[in-house]
């Protein structure tokens, strides 16, 4: 596993970290034991693990922080990152699947990291990032103030910036970027969906900044395995994705067949690989729920880098839009 360094920062890290959303819902199809799958990723040099406070309203947490805790890591040799800003015992505004109230007041800040750090079974998190801010979030000087205080208090190595849940808020990235003494920013970047994140890792490698590229296989297109015939059931997210997606996602895929050069990589491998590609890439962080997907994904790093040539003809498939009319 190669380790990345997080811009100018001294925050080091697997270059493939373990996302573990889905270790506390379904909302990304079933998982496998959660134990398990963190004992496996340790033997395989991931050390970076990503959480937040709202995944299943502190469960996650929980999880992530007993897993850990039975694998038995020196505390130093891992880095734990989590969010905050929602309020996590409060009720979801509209439906089930929307945005609780969030609270990025100092307060609110010190209540929830204390919150996390009893969770994670931990006194210092590595990295504490602004889940999902908006500008107001971003604007509050009070708010960047008290990260400084938790930070000089040892309780938060690095602070940074969490974007989302869709791809987007190129505003309050750039606004981050530009303004905040931030250690990481958290995108959706992939190579079929690059826009804002090529923005940010200009700005980001100008300001010392390293990205946290999250939803590295645009959610399941550049692993391989959908099809025309693939449905998403239950909880899973991806059935929020219009039709449009999977069936224009399927046609570019098919045009990516050179990424396996020669079955040295898999295609989610060469996809990892075109992100680790770029200067400003701190971490890859996948959502994980099965020992295959760990085992391939976090073989990623070692496997060839794209050369200069298959880069080129992935930046003439994306500006091209892989060919296909741009729909509305």
């Amino acid at each position: 596993m190669q380790t990345r360094t997080f811009g100018a920062s001294d925050l080091q890290c697997s270059a493939i970290g373990f996302g573990t959303w889905a270790l506390g819902s379904d909302w990304w199809g079933p998982h496998e034991d959660p134990d398990e799958l963190v004992s496996r990723a340790l033997e395989l040099g991931v050390t970076f693990f990503d959480t937040a406070d709202t995944y299943g309203q502190g469960l996650n947490e929980e999880l992530v922080g007993a897993a850990l805790r039975r694998a038995g890591p020196r505390r130093q040799d891992i880095q734990l990152a989590t969010k905050f800003g929602y309020v996590i015992d409060s009720r979801r505004t509209a439906h089930a699947e929307s945005e609780r109230p969030q609270d990025f007041s100092p307060a609110h800040l010190r209540r929830a990291l204390e919150a996390s750090l009893r969770r994670l079974d931990t006194d210092y998190v590595d990295l504490y990032q602004l889940h999902n801010p908006r500008m107001d979030a971003i604007d509050s000087d009070e708010l960047f103030a008290e990260l400084e205080a938790v930070k000089a208090e040892g309780k938060i190595r690095h602070y940074g910036v969490a974007l989302g849940p869709k791809i987007g808020w190129r505003d309050e990235g750039v606004a981050a970027l530009a303004r905040r003494s931030i250690t990481s920013l958290q995108t959706v970047y992939n190579l079929l969906e690059q826009e804002p994140g090529s923005e940010f890792l200009e700005l980001a490698e100008r300001r010392g900044v390293g990205v946290l590229a999250r939803v590295p296989t645009s959610s399941g297109l550049l692993e391989g395995n959908l099809t025309l015939d693939t449905r998403f059931e239950g909880n899973d997210h991806r059935r929020h994705r219009p039709r449009s997606w999977l069936v224009e996602g399927l046609q570019k895929v098919e045009q990516l067949a050179f990424l396996h050069r020669g079955g040295e990589r898999t295609l989610a491998q060469g996809a990892f690989q075109f992100i680790l590609a770029q200067p400003a890439i701190g971490c890859v962080v996948h959502t994980i729920n099965t020992r295959a997907q760990l085992e391939e994904w976090a073989a990623a790093s070692d496997t060839p880098p794209l050369g200069a040539d298959e880069l080129a003809a992935l930046d003439e498939l994306y500006r091209s839009n892989f060919g296909l009319a741009v729909t509305a």
